[in-house]
């Protein structure tokens, strides 16, 4: 009996797959081939590209190699002049300026490795994307298409007069013919889309393809604005006796934040240590691990706080004992559906270390919220610069910082950071101190905080860029409405755009995460 054929050995597997961190070296390889004379992508594009939107970045694989990519990133076509060029829309290359809100996907590249044409790669990622636009219930795909035989007929054609003919297949371009196939149709003719393009003369064929299945929904309607309402509370550091009273004076500010119907309360950095007033613990650094022990208590309360009174609770932040033995400083995101995150202060001050031995986390998180996306930055972490830029560019529009400083001087470093992140960043700011004292309890004794909400200083926002603060020094409450589509309008045609205008070829923030 002839022996049975083994056919898996005559397979050849091709597979369209989000694009990942070991492709991007042969991306740049195959771009170089495919595009000779044209600036290839950076290794800082595409990582910038799978940090903002790594859904939008696909590639063709075939027993392994990777023959073919596309990147793409959501917009508001609305939102960009007629006569928009490729750094426009791509922010130079970078799409920080991707809109996950938006209702366009814009495909910035789709390129096939010359040995592998004629395979229907090209065809198989513009598949992908319609399905990226379908998953996404986006209005449509836009691509600003090159016309790369335009060179042949230039000196008898106007870019109108040979684009006509391709579309009446008298000419054979090799992009714009393959898109035509494809159900794409032309809006217009751009001019110096992209200013290296020869081939293209610098022109673009701005295509479009309607997804038909698209279902218009409630949230996604042009806003005129998206109230965001944030309670701040400064929380007077006072002696008590048990957790139970620490407990009241929560659900107190929690619910004033509710009944203002507000849509955050920020409580602020290592306010749990009033619990150290009723340990009778005299070494802070043992204080410490006894604190420790609170932390689910902690955890519970304030997960059964944020559910019973429908806000989204900025647990100030807390001492925390995690496996390895080591001690961490935690600020908690308690939301009003019952679900948790944390983020870790990254940047520890002499003083904690000397203390308390706290320990530094090593991440940058970005939460989603039911407003929007947020970040928490823990005090002396709002002065590093970098940080806030890392979070802006994973989307975040808010910045919480919970801050505990005994002195003015040190509330100052604080405040003065937090308003210029704001300005430098496009965002909101919002500051939550400690006051009062601790008399017994050491390393505690004495605060000094004007707790905040602050803006980017321009004319859409208040004229000092200060959304509101509280008197300094008191126990009080500070609530403030800030306008994320104020924010989003404000980024794109402001007086000064710093998100836009930055020099990406000049310098940049390379986070190691």
């Amino acid at each position: 009996m002839a022996e049975k054929l083994d056919l898996s050995q005559f397979e050849k597997k091709m597979i369209i797959r989000p694009m990942e961190h070991k492709d991007i070296q042969h991306i740049i390889k195959m771009q170089e081939v495919c595009f000779p004379g044209m600036e290839p992508w950076k290794v800082a594009h595409l990582e910038s590209h799978l940090e903002v939107f790594p859904d939008g970045q696909l590639v063709a694989e075939l027993d392994g190699d990777i023959i073919g990519s596309c990147s793409s990133l959501i917009i508001n076509f609305d939102e960009y002049d007629d006569r928009h060029t490729w750094d426009d829309v791509t922010d130079n290359g970078y799409i920080t300026n991707h809109n996950p809100d938006g209702y366009n996907l814009y495909g910035i590249e789709v390129m096939v490795h010359p040995d592998y044409r004629r395979m229907k790669v090209g065809h198989r990622l513009y598949e992908a994307r319609k399905d990226l636009a379908r998953q996404w219930n986006l209005k449509s795909i836009i691509i600003g298409g090159r016309i790369p035989n335009y060179y042949k007929h230039s000196d008898e054609m106007s870019p109108r007069e040979y684009v006509d003919a391709v579309g009446r297949h008298k000419i054979y371009d090799p992009v714009l013919s393959f898109q035509l196939l494809n159900g794409f149709t032309l809006m217009r003719i751009n001019p110096n889309y992209l200013p290296d393009d020869k081939r293209s003369q610098k022109y673009a064929t701005l295509m479009e393809w309607n997804n038909v299945d698209y279902r218009p929904s409630s949230k996604r309607h042009f806003k005129t604005s998206y109230p965001v309402r944030i309670c701040v509370v400064q929380y007077m550091m006072r002696k008590i006796n048990s957790f139970e009273e620490f407990a009241n004076q929560v659900e107190y500010f929690t619910d004033v934040a509710s009944d203002a119907k507000s849509d955050f309360v920020v409580f602020p950095e290592i306010f749990t240590t009033q619990l150290m007033s009723f340990l009778n613990i005299k070494s802070p650094s043992l204080a410490v691990r006894k604190l420790t022990d609170f932390t689910e208590e902690y955890i519970e309360l304030f997960t059964d706080l944020a559910v019973r009174y429908n806000v989204n609770i900025i647990g100030g932040s807390h001492f925390v004992k995690e496996e390895d033995d080591e001690i961490y400083n935690i600020a908690y995101l308690f939301r009003r559906d019952g679900t948790i995150e944390k983020q870790y202060k990254i940047h520890i001050t002499p003083n904690e270390r000397k203390w308390w031995g706290i320990s530094p986390g090593d991440s940058v998180r970005v939460f989603d919220t039911d407003c929007g996306k947020i970040a928490i930055q823990i005090c002396y972490d709002i002065e590093f610069p970098e940080l806030a830029r890392i979070a802006t560019d994973k989307g975040a529009k808010i910045i919480f910082t919970p801050f505990c400083t005994e002195d003015r001087q040190g509330y100052l470093r604080v405040r003065y950071c937090a308003q210029a992140r704001a300005v430098e960043n496009q965002i909101y700011t919002v500051i939550s101190g400690t006051v009062g004292n601790l008399p017994q309890t050491e390393n505690m004794d004495i605060q000094y905080a004007q707790s905040g909400i602050f803006a980017p200083s321009d004319f859409e926002f208040a004229r000092d860029g200060i959304v509101g603060e509280t008197n300094p020094n008191i126990e009080m409450v500070m609530i403030g409405d800030v306008d994320l589509e104020v924010l989003r309008r404000q980024r794109q045609s402001g007086t000064v755009r710093q998100l836009k205008d930055r020099r990406h070829d000049v310098y940049g923030v390379n986070y190691k995460k």
